[in-house]
């Protein structure tokens, strides 16, 4: 009899031990579950950010992300988009004014007044180096000029469903031209359709002729001269009331994203956050694989 019970309470035990075992396998599991769109499953020094799957939609991380905030020099996807809508003859030269001299933040441009340019140079060094002289000639020469340009900025922004958002010059130096992150993954999807913003947004280096001297630009993103990441768009911004920011798609562990990074503190904080996030998805879907 004796014998009897010891089997039975080492049954017991050995049922107890597999429910346990049972309880931590959907502990892990909803622990893994709640950490998708969770802003502190990686450590972040932006205060907006968003990771979205470019094809499906899914949002992969989320912090913040209906906040509406200046956003600087993201501005300039759009002010490009605004200038390849049109089909201008990207060849025609242009002469930099001192109109285009910015005088809201006082920023330093290697564009000396004088300079003549072809609108697709002007393009190019806007998207890749962020010049703000050549967004301001832009969209000063664009056919009713730059209040025709800025009214035709907000009503893609809408065509968009950019509900958030507002522009008031093509440039970014306003802290008046506002987003949210939601917002901007449209914006990006939407500039990814341009192969030359693709092209140019990607592009490490540039030399142009101004006054007869050449003059070399570099991608104010990093990340494009780093072979472990493979970036398809990219813009970075920045002015004091919108903190750093960046927006990209790229591929990480096999997927196409979308990632937006707003108000991050730290002059590489972006950099830094955009890093952590590729390691933290590519460790995720090699758990993933292993398990």
């Amino acid at each position: 009899m004796q014998q009897q019970e010891r089997q039975i309470h080492h049954l017991e035990k050995i049922v107890a031990l597999c429910a346990l075992v049972a309880v931590l396998f959907l502990t892990v599991g909803f622990a893994q579950a709640d950490d998708k769109g969770d802003p502190h499953a990686v450590f972040l020094r932006s205060a907006i950010a968003l990771v979205k799957d470019a094809n499906t939609g899914e949002v992969i991380l989320d912090k913040n992300s209906d906040t509406v905030a200046p956003i600087a020099s993201i501005t300039k996807l759009m002010s490009a988009m605004v200038v390849l809508d049109r089909s201008l003859d990207l060849e025609q030269r242009v002469v930099v004014s001192t109109d285009d001299v910015d005088t809201m933040k006082g920023s330093r441009s290697r564009l000396r007044t004088g300079s003549v340019l072809t609108r697709r140079q002007l393009l190019l060094i806007m998207l890749m180096a962020s010049e703000n002289r050549a967004a301001a000639a832009l969209a000063r020469t664009y056919p009713g000029g730059t209040e025709k340009f800025v009214s035709i900025m907000n009503a893609k922004a809408q065509l968009l469903g950019m509900r958030d958002t507002r522009f008031v010059e093509p440039t970014g130096l306003s802290s008046e031209n506002v987003s949210s992150a939601n917002d901007l993954v449209r914006l990006v999807g939407a500039a990814h359709r341009y192969p030359l913003i693709r092209e140019y947004t990607t592009r490490e280096s540039a030399t142009v002729e101004s006054y007869g001297r050449m003059l070399s630009f570099r991608n104010t993103n990093t990340l494009v001269r780093n072979p472990d990441w493979d970036i398809k768009l990219s813009k970075t911004g920045y002015i004091s009331e919108a903190g750093r920011c960046l927006v990209m798609r790229t591929r990480v562990a096999k997927r196409d994203l979308i990632v937006v990074l707003l108000d991050s503190w730290g002059r590489y904080s972006r950099i830094g956050d955009a890093n952590r996030i590729r390691k933290w998805l590519e460790s995720s879907a090699a758990k993933g694989l292993s398990s």
